[in-house]
């Protein structure tokens, strides 16, 4: 996972307010400035070819200067007008913050790929395309955080308040090359002789970014809390979604910041719920300091919320954040799982790898087995959810079926009629929308649930790690018109074709414990790993490689 602060951003501001035809470069004519932007656009003096060409640092330099070619000995001599700000709209101050940008990012060694920019010149009306800098920083490494330990509370007899470690989470790890990642702790000061998670890191190879993946797993059987977890370790990010979790008695729901950084974050946790969106108290200002995880009980935020949506951003450092999910039925412990991420909301989200182990109609059943959680969080929305059941040979299950989201407010769909099965979700939305599915193998002793993420789109080879635990599965889903190939490649280098359909789901069994090569096809995938049994039901969606990373795009203002 590439260090999120290599994958930012930035803006280079300056002075508010629209230039009018008579603004000029200070110090140089209206007709130096019309012989300099035809300069820009390749010698043409056409208004139209000036904003589609690339600026030359000498036609800039010449037009800072003044030394631009001379206009034409019939064209009337004006006076150059004076700037209405001791800069200039489009004066040295700007020009000069050009310049910086080449020298720093010359002396560091970064492309940088100039777009655009008639706009530092005087232009008539509608003739000022934007300066648009994108920028490939050089090669950092590769981090990746895990979720750490299960988490236990109430198991101090004088203070019921403390947490412990209930069980250690077992890592499967590996990188491009071969490279071995290098293991370090963070620390947890919230928890009892924690033992913290781990944060894994591979430095770049030949330049490059080297691809990175990992994920751990845990089981837990004692009379406080029984289950099993798995989770992928992920790069820490400025936002999060977390779809997941409940405020209502019996749960014990802990969400987990860790910030694997040199830098303190501060972070907001905005609560989605019956009423809409708010920041309690204990969800304001929350610092994690540099190399530590913090731990705050999901009651604190969203105590009696049945369906919480949290909503979780970070300044001045990423944080990587996940969610901790356990349930109590009457002193009887029925599940945990440790949940990363959702995809951040857009108009499409996909789910895959959706496990059904309960039948429907299970006699004894006193709640909802399956069940998807929506949000659309900045808009009212009608979203369509088409189930599509992995390996079958028609395609969606079901007709589509429309839902209305209201604006910052969860919705729980019920899913409970579907068959034992793996399914793939897709939801269409006219706004933004995030979601997860709940699967349950039951709801007495023994059982567990699992909560299944929206995943992000794979465009680019990627690794993927298999967590220890009971019958791994690897479900690949495409949303493209057309089939697809996608290349499967174990760690003793033989190659598996997967013949993806359109608009559908494919699911393959994987070896635990083992890293894999994804090779998606031209239109991308989503991927994910489940674990299906009676008393282990867990999955995550694999996250995009790290060589996959964009370049930064600089914008002015």
């Amino acid at each position: 996972m590439t260090d999120p602060r290599s994958d930012a951003r930035r803006e280079v501001g300056e002075p508010a307010g629209d230039a009018v035809p008579g603004d000029a470069v200070a110090g140089v004519s209206p007709d130096a400035a019309v012989a300099a932007r035809g300069a820009m656009a390749g010698g043409s003096a056409s208004a139209d070819n000036a904003a589609a060409g690339t600026v030359s640092a000498a036609a800039a330099a010449a037009a800072q200067a003044g030394t631009a070619p001379a206009a034409s000995a019939e064209a009337p001599i004006r006076p150059a007008p004076v700037p209405r700000h001791p800069s200039g709209r489009f004066g040295p101050v700007r020009l000069g913050i050009g310049l910086v940008v080449a020298v720093v990012a010359a002396s560091l060694g970064v492309s940088v790929a100039v777009l655009p920019v008639s706009g530092l010149l005087p232009a008539a009306a509608g003739d000022r395309a934007a300066v648009e800098l994108a920028a490939l920083p050089p090669a950092g490494p590769s981090i990746a955080t895990c979720a750490g330990p299960v988490l236990a509370a109430g198991r101090d007899s004088a203070n019921a308040s403390v947490l412990a470690d209930a069980a250690p989470q077992a890592l499967t790890d590996g990188a491009a090359g071969g490279v071995a990642p290098e293991s370090t702790t963070l620390r947890a000061p919230d928890v009892a002789d924690g033992a913290g998670p781990a944060v894994l890191t591979v430095p770049p190879t030949d330049g490059a970014v080297t691809d990175l993946a990992a994920a751990g797993s845990a089981t837990v059987a004692a009379s406080d809390l029984s289950g099993f977890a798995a989770s992928a370790c992920t790069r820490a990010a400025m936002e999060s979604w977390i779809v997941a979790g409940s405020g209502t008695t019996g749960a014990a729901d802990l969400v987990v910041l860790a910030n694997p950084g040199d830098v303190a974050a501060r972070v907001t946790i905005t609560v989605y719920g019956a009423t809409g969106p708010a920041v309690p108290a204990a969800g304001a200002g929350i610092v994690v300091a540099a190399g530590t995880q913090r731990v705050v009980p999901l009651a604190a935020l969203a105590l009696g919320e049945e369906n919480p949506i949290l909503q979780i951003t970070a300044a001045e450092a990423p944080v990587r954040a996940s969610l901790q999910a356990s349930l109590t039925r009457i002193l009887v412990p029925g599940g945990l799982d440790q949940v990363g991420a959702s995809a951040v909301p857009t108009e499409q989200i996909v789910i895959p790898g959706v496990p059904v182990v309960t039948a429907p109609g299970t006699a004894g059943e006193s709640d909802v087995a399956t069940s998807l959680r929506l949000l659309a969080p900045a808009a009212d929305a009608n979203a369509s959810v088409v189930i599509l059941r992995n390996g079958g040979v028609g395609g969606a299950t079901s007709q589509p079926q429309d839902v209305a989201l209201s604006a910052g407010i969860p919705l729980q769909l019920d899913l409970s009629g579907l068959e034992v099965g793996t399914y793939t979700l897709v939801v269409t939305a006219s706004a933004p929308v995030t979601g997860a599915v709940r699967a349950a193998s039951g709801f007495g002793a023994g059982s567990d649930f699992g909560w299944f993420a929206a995943a992000d789109e794979v465009t680019a080879p990627a690794l993927v790690a298999v967590a220890d635990g009971p019958a791994p599965q690897l479900t690949l889903a495409s949303t493209s018109d057309t089939a697809q190939t996608v290349g499967l490649t174990g760690i003793d280098g033989e190659r598996t074709d997967v013949t993806v359909p359109a608009g559908g789901s494919v699911t393959v069994p994987v070896t635990a414990g083992a890293v894999y090569r994804i090779e998606p096809g031209d239109d991308g995938i989503r991927a994910a790993v489940t674990y299906a049994t009676g008393g282990a039901v867990a999955g995550y969606p694999v996250p995009a490689g790290d060589a996959a990373a964009s370049a930064i795009t600089v914008y002015p203002r």
